[in-house]
């Protein structure tokens, strides 16, 4: 007998098909939280831009800072608190500097969700979200 036929059935099935993502968190996916999408050829992430609604207004961020509409910040899903990014809507050109300060639930396609001063600045209330790229800043002072 094997350890293996100890094991009920139904958290054997549940085990096995949890073992691949398991695996794959153990695996380093690059050396910052920059994806290898471009980044170090000046290309920057690419991103789906959308914008907090205004009823947001007022409530705390993950990072525990108020959400101001009228601040140029942002959420990511896996970016640190505090770091500093340049959104560029390649469709118009505009760009803008933004504060990570809050977090969105991570997803397939790389998102930031910016403030509204920020949706603004680049063009994107009227459609609510739009293709943008994104550029760490280094100087984070």
């Amino acid at each position: 007998m094997y350890l293996y036929d100890l094991i009920p059935r139904t958290f054997r099935k549940a085990l096995l098909s949890c073992l691949p993502a398991l695996l794959l968190s153990l695996v380093p996916i690059s050396d910052g939280a920059w994806g290898a999408q471009g980044e170090a050829a000046g290309k920057g992430e690419l991103a789906i831009a959308t914008y907090y609604a205004q009823h947001f207004a007022g409530r705390r961020t993950a990072s525990g800072a108020v959400y101001r509409h009228e601040k140029f910040t942002a959420a990511h899903a896996h970016l640190p608190f505090g770091t500093r990014v340049r959104v560029v809507n390649p469709a118009n050109g505009r760009e803008v500097t933004v504060t990570i300060n809050d977090r969105c639930r991570p997803r397939k396609t790389p998102i930031i969700d910016l403030s509204r001063a920020a949706a603004e600045e680049l063009g994107l209330l009227r459609r609510g979200t739009g293709k943008v790229r994104i550029f760490p800043v280094e100087d984070q002072s």
